[in-house]
């Protein structure tokens, strides 16, 4: 199909990547002059306004955007008054579930349809094939159905339910990995403060054979570790957060659920801040493996590049 794609971060020109080998036409708009530039040469087409890309795609038209949650709303007022009844928008980052649902009503009322989609995996997972949650009507989704297949792993996306439940369950899974990732840093925060001299690298490659807690995680923080070193040097340990996993705190708080695991993740990043230390490099070194998040000690600008994997 043709698609018009909004947002070319280290997400988005990963997703346009794989579109495009995957046979799809997509023209993709993105305020970065360098990266529309990029994904031209990549065969897209690099339209410089969201106007100019309306005028680019097939009636009903289908357009993914891809920015900060933040910027959602800015992308949608230019974007809208260009589209029609039958056109269909999709927001593929991290938006709050809530204006996921206000949105889809909004749009609605217009005739446009919107699904949220969750996408989890980080770059590497755009580029190779994420996992991806998405909610609003099924009908619409069925529509899509082998965009999600093309942009996934295999059997790595899903359709979860209405307008909103798709970045819910998305920023569920982000509250977890807060979770999953704190328990990592701490545990191994413990080993290196032995007197055993462990080397950390080779057990997290242990714990990855075949363990009760092999995953992902695990494999990154090896991946840190071999990057760099056992004391993490260079990392910062004031670990950072965009604001899913106080989401998920939230959202349990209205829900009447205890979350106890989840709000102390949440509530040492926080801490991190004023009192950095090593459980806090673990977590930057991991954010920076799975999502390219910059890892760099406080008062450093550099900026250390993830291993691939």
């Amino acid at each position: 199909m043709k698609l018009g794609y909004i947002g070319l971060g280290k997400m988005g020109f990963n997703m346009v990547e794989r579109l495009l080998e995957k046979g799809h036409q997509v023209a993709a708009f993105d305020r970065d002059a360098n990266a529309l530039g990029a994904i031209a040469a990549k065969g897209a087409q690099a339209p410089h306004s969201a106007s100019a890309l309306a005028a680019l795609l097939p009636v009903p038209r289908l357009v993914w955007i891809m920015v900060p949650h933040q910027a959602v709303d800015a992308v949608l007022k230019e974007l809208v008054p260009f589209l029609e009844r039958g056109d269909t928008v999709i927001d593929g980052g991290n938006s709050p579930f809530k204006k996921s649902m206000q949105r889809a009503k909004e749009l609605e009322a217009q005739g446009i349809d919107f699904l949220d989609a969750g996408v989890s995996g980080g770059p590497v997972g755009a580029r190779n094939g994420a996992c991806i949650m998405v909610g609003g009507s099924k009908e619409v989704f069925a529509r899509f159905e082998n965009l999600f297949r093309d942009l996934a792993v295999e059997d790595g996306y899903e359709y979860v339910g209405q307008s909103g439940a798709g970045h819910f369950v998305k920023m569920v899974h982000n509250g977890i990995e807060y979770g999953m990732m704190q328990a990592l840093a701490e545990g191994f925060s413990i080993m290196k403060a032995s007197g055993f001299y462990l080397d950390l690298g080779r057990i997290a490659d242990l714990y990855d054979h075949k363990s009760v807690i092999e995953s992902r995680l695990v494999d990154w923080l090896r991946s840190a570790y071999e990057a760099y070193g056992r004391d993490l040097n260079g990392v910062s340990g004031s670990a950072a957060q965009s604001g899913e996993g106080r989401w998920t705190v939230d959202a349990a708080k209205e829900l009447g659920v205890a979350a106890p695991i989840i709000e102390g993740a949440v509530a040492f990043r926080l801490q991190s801040q004023k009192k950095p230390g090593y459980t806090g490099k673990i977590i930057s070194a991991l954010r920076n493996q799975f999502g390219g998040h910059e890892v760099g000690e406080e008062n450093s600008k550099k900026k250390l590049e993830p291993v691939s994997r």
